[in-house]
């Protein structure tokens, strides 16, 4: 379990196939900052841009970790194919505290950031979110965005061409500085966790349904 509080920024460093076919997945070199790893190892779980992944190989000397990812997850993520910075967040503790909310490394879909752009001291961050995740998504409700947790500030449901929301999130200039959204452009696409509880509520409105 994580919390969606980014305790670090890394770069993938490296990519690597693991065969020659389109179902085999990928190693990732990953390069985290100076003493990240320090209380990491083999086999322990950290977050990559919201996805949970396992520690295969660890060289804390030199600031790297390695993790093999499989053909469905990364069919199923965005940014974790190829070189470029990465949010890394360590499994949560019983001891720690609960920062943002309680997200799985599961992520739900892929959203398209729509705008993203600089509003007086703050970041104005829209994302388009796919019709399936839609009903999940609320006014003041949380949402992962990259293993980021976040609070939405609007919901617009679209039709037509586009199906699904838009969402807008407000991101403080510190969120901007110390994770990897400050990457994002519109077009860029981000892996989306919706909020654990209104999975659950949805599966009890609909086996209500069924009774």
């Amino acid at each position: 379990m994580f919390t969606g509080i980014i305790t670090g920024v890394g770069r993938i460093v490296a990519v690597h196939r693991l065969g020659s076919s389109l179902d085999h997945g990928k190693r990732l070199e990953i390069e985290a900052p100076a003493g990240y790893l320090d209380d990491v190892g083999l086999g322990d779980s950290i977050a990559l841009n919201g996805a949970c992944m396992t520690v295969t190989t660890l060289a804390p000397e030199n600031k790297q970790f390695s993790i093999e990812i499989s053909a469905e997850s990364l069919d199923k993520t965005r940014g974790l194919s190829e070189p470029g910075p990465i949010n890394l967040e360590k499994a949560l503790r019983a001891h720690d505290r609960l920062g943002g909310h309680i997200v799985a490394g599961h992520v739900d879909g892929v959203g398209t950031v729509t705008h993203f752009a600089q509003v007086g001291e703050s970041w104005e961050l829209r994302v388009l979110a796919p019709r399936e995740l839609a009903k999940y998504l609320a006014y003041k409700g949380s949402i992962t965005v990259n293993g980021v947790s976040l609070t939405v500030n609007r919901v617009v449901d679209l039709n037509g061409a586009a199906p699904g929301c838009e969402i807008s999130i407000n991101l403080i200039d510190h969120t901007v500085q110390n994770t990897a959204l400050g990457h994002l452009r519109p077009q860029s696409q981000v892996n989306l966790e919706i909020d654990l509880i209104a999975r659950y509520v949805e599966r009890m409105l609909q086996s209500g349904k069924n009774t």
